[in-house]
């Protein structure tokens, strides 16, 4: 199968094209913007047209977007163009193609929003509750991929990925902050260790199993269906960090910073991945340990490249 990947160089991305030519799949590539060509502008629809016109895919894997929360917050319009109107341009872009083409668009399990504790582990069903410019964006880009898929009988799936980590990850990221930092530490810088909330518990999933669920859903999943891509298990922030540092092997003092805690941070969030399994037999292939030293082993590498 002939698959078109948009945000291929991004973080998932990377090891999505590596997952799919692993499944005997044939990726094509699509960059954003700012990237070497061949690039994509999601907010230019005749250029998103020509794309996947000139890929002639048997399937889409729509993944390139904004990705992160508080850039969201400071410009929410730019998120909600990328996000939404972008996702509108891919799936025109589909349609206008007059054959069939499965699309799985991404979108996030931050749409779900703060949900009491003991709905913990969240499954499909659930309502969203949007609490954040990032969210509302992705909530957005389901609804038109729902209508699409109703309207116009487009082949759309929609993922819902929990947390994902993995090597090459931005440190902008909670889990590659601290790896980084742990790195640095362990190369001769001050033994200080910057955090936001470690109170939170997220759900973790390698990304090399996230790009697998990906692939699965394309072979597997049902048209029009929605589906979380997650462990099924919750786990403090704060014991990541202790399993980094352990990993590490460095004494650090760990020190709150109050420009790395977020105004609407979700105190929980775990999600069932139970419709996932059953539809398409994906099972994850990495444990949250295995996840922190590959990750760590990877911010020691970045940090020995800089050095040199």
């Amino acid at each position: 199968m002939r698959v078109l990947v948009t945000g291929a160089t991004g973080f998932a991305g990377r090891h999505v094209i590596a997952a799919l030519a692993a499944a005997g799949h044939e990726p094509v590539a699509l960059g954003g913007p700012r990237d070497p060509p061949p690039a994509l502008d999601l907010l230019d629809p005749q250029a998103v047209r020509r794309a996947v016109a000139d890929a002639a895919p048997d399937a889409v894997i729509h993944l390139a977007g904004q990705a992160f929360v508080p850039p969201s917050i400071a410009d929410p319009l730019a998120t909600l163009a990328v996000n939404a109107t972008g996702t509108v341009h891919v799936l025109e872009a589909v349609r206008a193609a007059g054959r069939p083409i499965r699309t799985l668009i991404v979108s996030s399990a931050e749409v779900y929003g703060k949900q009491r504790p003991e709905r913990m582990p969240l499954d499909e069903a659930v309502p969203v509750r949007p609490d954040n410019p990032y969210a509302a964006s992705k909530v957005a880009a389901e609804i038109y991929a729902e209508v699409w898929g109703r309207l116009y009988g487009l082949d759309v799936i929609v993922a819902r990925p929990f947390n994902h980590i993995g090597p090459g990850q931005d440190a902008r990221f909670v889990v590659p902050s601290f790896a980084r930092q742990l790195a640095e530490i362990a190369a001769g810088a001050p033994a200080l260790l910057s955090v936001g909330n470690l109170a939170s518990e997220r759900d973790f999933l390698d990304v090399r199993d996230v790009a697998g669920a990906y692939v699965a859903l394309l072979a597997n999943g049902r048209s029009g269906g929605v589906y979380n891509v997650c462990s099924g298990h919750a786990v403090a922030i704060r014991e990541v960090l202790r399993q980094l540092i352990t990993i590490a092997r460095v004494a650090v003092e760990v020190r709150d910073d109050p420009a790395r805690m977020r105004p609407s941070d979700i105190p929980v969030l775990c999600g069932d991945a139970t419709k996932l399994r059953a539809e398409t037999g994906w099972t994850p292939q990495f444990t949250l340990a295995a996840s922190l030293r590959d990750i760590y082993a990877d911010a020691c590498a970045r940090v020995a490249a800089v050095a040199r």
